[in-house]
């Protein structure tokens, strides 16, 4: 056999084994994630919980949130393939929220309930709107059961930064820093877009008057123009 071919098989093979850890990497690692849509402090956010495998190849049938204490309300995603209920409990003193409100209980935990059994494999998303804390570096942590036909599994376990990650983590979130307004960070940049275009409006307004301006003088010297000519006509 030739080196050529032999060369070609040989790399052949590595891009195998290397796929193989790949997917095997892909695998070990497939848990409950969170992808917030977005992480300013004191902003609301809707966290996006990803679930794609069964306990043991088991199909899931419930999903079991703990909400930290950080966290006052919750609004749970309307997810056609599940119910959903919130589970309260009352603070032992009221907590003031936003634009005056207070709060004399909380969300402790949201549950979706399968109302057809998840497949082992198949992937689904579940979404939590909520405030996110004033402070800037909170860690949210939200605990998660997730409840099989057989068994289940505790996405429970926390751990720090440079640590390696557990067995089974708990999905978490770290607020950045707030921004503008903390409801979007786009008020006064709304305003001072809504500033620039009334300048561009009056700019524009100015710029259609001197045209027209223009015009009418365009015509009026071509009118001067024409009577002159017939005048010279007239006297040849």
């Amino acid at each position: 056999m030739s080196l050529a071919p032999r060369a070609a098989r040989t790399a052949a093979l590595a891009l195998t084994s290397s796929a193989l850890v790949v997917l095997g990497a892909g695998a070990a690692s497939a848990h409950v994630s969170v992808t917030p849509s977005s992480t300013a402090a004191g902003s609301y956010a809707v966290l996006t919980f990803s679930v794609g495998h069964g306990c043991e190849a088991s199909p899931t049938t419930q999903l079991t949130f703990q909400i930290p204490e950080e966290v006052i309300a919750v609004t749970p995603t309307v997810n056609p393939n599940w119910t959903v209920e919130k589970k309260i409990e009352k603070l032992e003193s009221a907590v003031k929220g936003s634009h005056g409100s207070e709060y004399t209980e909380r969300v402790a935990e949201v549950v979706y309930t399968a109302k057809t059994p998840l497949a082992d494999g198949l992937r689904d998303t579940v979404s939590l709107q909520l405030p996110l804390p004033e402070e800037e570096g909170e860690k949210l942590v939200f605990p998660v059961i997730q409840t099989c036909e057989k068994g289940e599994t505790a996405w429970t376990q926390t751990y720090e930064e440079g640590q390696d990650e557990p067995e089974s983590p708990a999905p978490f979130i770290t607020t950045t820093a707030a921004e503008t307004d903390g409801h979007g960070g786009h008020g006064d940049a709304d305003a001072d877009a809504g500033a620039d275009a009334d300048e561009t409006a009056e700019a524009g307004s100015g710029s259609d008057a001197l045209g027209w301006a223009g015009v009418v003088l365009g015509a009026l010297g071509l009118a001067a123009g024409g009577l002159a000519l017939g005048r010279t006509r007239k006297r040849a």
